[in-house]
């Protein structure tokens, strides 16, 4: 695969994506470049576009709370920005120099989407470039979809497959003055379910919840944001003790959720979606395939990290949960996404289609 060039400006990007298009020539965009393995791989003769030259903080309302990025503003680069203003985006995947367009591409999500949601609940409005040629825009400001379609909710974790991202308007929130966080811990699967559960039933507004295992033990984690987080830390640790959890409260947190993050990185991760109700199943799956886990207790979702990669444990997490590949050796054999239902595989052909006729964005 070949780097073609890196343009300045959306209508540079658009410009060479239509000529791809018209000489039928696959194109891949890229970022920082920090979740190549996460697709499949791209067709022989496929050419790379760049959007790391895209990387202008067009506007931050700060009265408003919204900001306006070109893709290639590194996330870490607008965090700080926007922190000069108390102010934050609420998306905190684990780093490594990504791009604000590579995270809404790939909806890649930290232990803050617990709270705030995902890329889609956070990016109000986009612009496109497509292959035709044309640049399309929907939401921001005015929120309004073009041609009926939700552009910001469809582009969102398309891996650049409907075409490329060249501009998005994003919800900030203000960041919290102080943090703490409850844990509890335990070696018992139900035990450290029965704890996650109580404090996600419960009327405590968390800044995340979340959940980790290694090795026959596990914890349950949460975070609590504010003037004043520790009493609401202490409710959730007399929760968790009360489920038969070994508790404590950390008030220099940020490491704890460090970990979580770093966790979500390894030699195979595998992305795990299913019931909560099932995370006794996941945690008892992951002790027998050696794996690790951290995952958003409330939310179903959980990241399987394995040292040794195998196919195996791939299809051995596919016969129960819904599970995608998101980081593993480029020798592994694995389909990234499995097995496709036919019915959600036609709708995203047919949307494919609508906004990619030529088929050139992969």
């Amino acid at each position: 695969m070949h780097v073609a060039e890196v343009p300045a400006t959306r209508e540079e990007l658009g410009a060479a994506l239509s000529a791809a298009a018209e000489a039928g020539t696959p194109v891949r965009f890229r970022g920082g470049a920090t979740k190549i393995g996460w697709t499949r791989p791209a067709p022989p003769g496929a050419i790379e576009l760049s959007t790391t030259g895209l990387n202008a903080i067009v506007e931050h309302n700060a009265g408003d709370l919204t900001a306006v990025l070109e893709p290639g503003v590194l996330l870490a680069d607008a965090q700080a920005t926007f922190a000069k203003a108390g102010q934050m985006l609420a998306l905190d995947p684990p780093d490594g120099g990504a791009t604000v367009g590579g995270v809404v591409a790939t909806a890649d999500t930290g232990p803050l989407r617990a709270r705030y949601g995902g890329p889609r609940d956070l990016v109000v409005g986009m612009r496109v470039a497509l292959s035709d040629g044309t640049l399309a825009k929907s939401g921001g400001k005015v929120i309004k979809n073009v041609a009926g379609y939700d552009v910001a909710k469809l582009f969102t974790g398309s891996f650049g497959t409907l075409g490329a991202i060249v501009e998005l308007s994003v919800r900030l929130h203000p960041l919290p003055p102080g943090t703490a966080t409850a844990t509890g811990a335990s070696s018992d699967a139900d035990q450290l379910a029965s704890g996650a559960a109580a404090l996600a039933q419960s009327a405590l507004e968390q800044q995340g919840l979340d959940v980790r295992w290694d090795s026959g033990r596990g914890m349950v984690l949460a975070r609590f944001a504010g003037a004043s987080p520790r009493p609401q830390a202490e409710a959730a640790e007399v929760l968790l003790r009360r489920e038969g959890l070994s508790t404590e409260i950390v008030d220099e947190d940020e490491p704890l959720w460090d970990e979580q993050r770093a966790a979500q990185r390894g030699p195979l991760v595998v992305k795990v979606s299913g019931l909560r109700t099932r995370l006794p199943d996941l945690l008892r799956t992951a002790e027998e395939l050696g794996a690790s886990l951290v995952g958003r207790a409330a939310l179903g979702l959980a990241w399987l990290r394995l040292e040794e990669p195998s196919v195996a444990a791939v299809e051995r997490l596919r016969q129960g949960w819904i599970a995608a590949v998101q980081e593993r050796p480029a020798d592994l054999d694995v389909d990234p996404f499995g097995e496709l239902d036919p019915a959600a595989e036609a709708l995203m052909q047919r949307v494919k289609e609508r906004f990619d006729p030529s088929g050139v964005c992969v």
